[in-house]
C-alpha cells in the first residue's frame, strides 16, 4: 500500500493566487465584456530590459552554432553571473563574498520552498504573520511546527523577537505582503538572537532593488555576524522583468554551520552544493546571460527606469488611497501598499465587493496569514492608467 505525505493534508485546499485567479476567471465568464483590472497577483507588466533580450539573442545564436553551443551547465551557475552578483550587489556595500557562496537558481520562490530539503522535520520555524505563503505551506509539507509572530497597526508591522527558541526564522524585508522595511538596528537585534539561539535566518531580499531610503539595509549581511546565521535569497522577477523567465539566487556562506542530532557541526553551503547537485540541473545559460547583461551601465540604468515607474504607481495609489480615508503600509521602499479595510467587512468581502463592483482584483489580506484578515495587499505593478483608473473605481465604492 503506497502511503502519501499526510502533511499536505495540513494545508488549505488552493494557494492564494490560485484561488484569487479562479475568483477573477469565473467572474470573467460571467462577465465577458468587463475590462478587469488587477492589482492583486504581484506580476510585473513591464517588458524585459533592451539589454536583457539583445543578451539572449545573441546566447540563442550561440546555442545555435556547434562551435559555441552548451549543453548542461553548472549547477550553481555560470561563473560570469556569480561574479557580476558579487560585484554589483555585495561589493559596493562591504560584503565579500567567495564565488562558491552563490548558487543561480530558476527563482527566490523555488529555493525558499527547496532550502527546506537540507533541514531536520524536527526544526522549530518562526515566521512573520501576515506572511508570503511559500514559507508557511512548504514546512507544512514538511509537518515543522509555526510560530507565527503577529506584524500589525499596534507594532507598526515591526515583528517582535520571539519570547522562545527557534531554530529556522524567515524574514522577508521590504516585507511582502505589507510593503514595509527593518532599518539596521532592527534588523540587528534578529542576527543577535540567531548568534545567541544558534538560530538560522533565511532571509528574503526579493524586492531589495525597490529601497529609496539610503539608511535601510539591502542585504542581511550588512549586519556584523549575520554570514554565521543566515542565508539570503535574492530575485531577479521584480527587479528586471524575469517572471516568466526565471532567474534568482541563493548565498550561502562557507562559515555557516548547522548541527546533527549528535552535535556534528555541518557546513550548510556543503549540504546545499550537494542538494542542488542532485535535484537541480541548473539555470539554462540563455537565461543567466539575460541576467548578467542587467549589470551593465546600460542595464542598470534601464532597471532603474522600470523600479521607478513602479514606484510612481506605488506613490499615486498610496495618496489616493490615503484621501479616501484608507490606512495604508508600504509603497515607500516596496511595491506592495498593505491597506486597512473597514472592520464590518472581511478581506475576502472586500475583494467580492471591489471584483462585482469596481472590477478591480486585489488580494485578501487573510490569504497571508490570520493577522492578515481586515488588510488587502495593492501591487504596483501595473500600467499607470490602470493604476489610476482603479482607484477612481475604488472611489465610488460605498462600504
Amino acid at each position: 500500500m503506497t502511503l502519501i505525505n499526510e502533511n499536505f493534508l495540513n494545508l488549505t485546499n488552493n494557494y492564494l493566487f490560485s484561488d484569487v485567479a479562479n475568483k477573477v476567471k469565473a467572474y470573467k465568464a460571467c462577465h465577458p465584456s468587463a475590462e478587469v483590472i488587477s492589482l492583486g497577483i504581484g506580476d510585473v507588466t513591464q517588458p524585459l530590459p533592451l539589454v536583457s533580450v539583445d543578451a539572449m539573442k545573441q546566447a540563442v545564436e550561440e546555442m545555435g552554432c556547434p562551435k559555441t553551443f552548451r549543453g548542461y551547465g553548472p549547477e550553481q551557475g555560470y561563473d560570469f553571473l556569480i561574479d557580476a552578483i558579487i560585484r554589483n550587489d555585495y561589493l559596493p556595500r562591504g560584503i565579500k563574498l567567495k564565488p562558491n557562496e552563490v548558487f543561480i537558481s530558476d527563482g527566490a520562490k523555488s529555493d525558499c520552498g527547496n532550502i527546506g530539503d537540507i533541514f531536520d522535520s524536527c526544526n522549530s520555524v518562526g515566521m512573520t504573520d501576515p506572511v508570503y505563503p511559500v514559507y508557511a505551506d512548504s514546512n507544512m509539507m514538511c509537518g515543522r511546527t509555526i510560530t507565527y509572530l503577529p506584524c500589525n497597526i499596534a507594532n507598526d508591522f515591526v515583528p517582535s523577537l520571539p519570547d522562545k527558541k527557534l531554530d529556522i526564522i524567515y524574514l522577508c524585508y521590504p516585507n511582502n505582503p505589507t510593503g514595509t522595511v527593518l532599518t539596521k538596528a532592527e534588523l540587528k537585534r534578529w542576527v543577535d538572537y540567531a548568534l545567541l539561539n544558534d538560530s538560522l535566518i533565511i532571509y528574503d531580499g526579493a524586492y531589495e532593488a525597490y529601497i529609496q531610503e539610503p539608511q535601510i539595509p539591502h542585504s542581511i549581511y550588512e549586519i556584523d555576524g549575520a554570514t554565521l546565521c543566515a542565508i539570503e535569497l535574492r530575485s531577479f522577477s521584480k527587479t528586471a522583468g524575469f517572471t516568466g523567465v526565471r532567474c534568482g539566487y541563493t548565498v550561502v556562506p562557507e562559515e555557516l554551520t548547522a548541527s546533527t542530532r549528535h552535535g556534528e557541526r555541518i557546513s550548510l553551503n556543503h549540504l546545499w552544493n550537494r542538494r542542488q547537485c542532485t535535484k537541480f540541473n541548473g539555470t539554462s545559460y540563455i537565461t543567466q546571460r539575460g541576467a548578467e547583461a542587467i549589470y551593465t551601465p546600460e542595464g542598470q540604468k534601464q532597471v532603474k527606469q522600470v523600479i521607478g515607474y513602479y514606484m510612481q504607481n506605488a506613490r499615486l495609489m498610496k495618496d489616493s488611497l490615503i484621501d479616501m480615508g484608507y490606512r495604508v503600509a508600504g509603497g515607500e521602499n516596496a511595491p506592495y501598499l498593505w491597506v486597512k479595510i473597514p472592520d464590518s467587512v472581511s478581506s475576502w468581502q472586500f475583494f467580492d465587493r471591489m471584483l462585482n463592483e469596481a472590477q478591480v482584483v486585489v488580494t485578501p489580506g487573510l490569504g497571508f496569514g490570520a493577522s492578515g484578515d481586515g488588510y488587502i495587499r495593492l501591487t504596483a505593478f501595473g500600467q499607470q492608467e490602470d493604476c489610476l483608473k482603479a482607484m477612481r473605481r475604488m472611489k465610488h465604492v460605498k462600504m
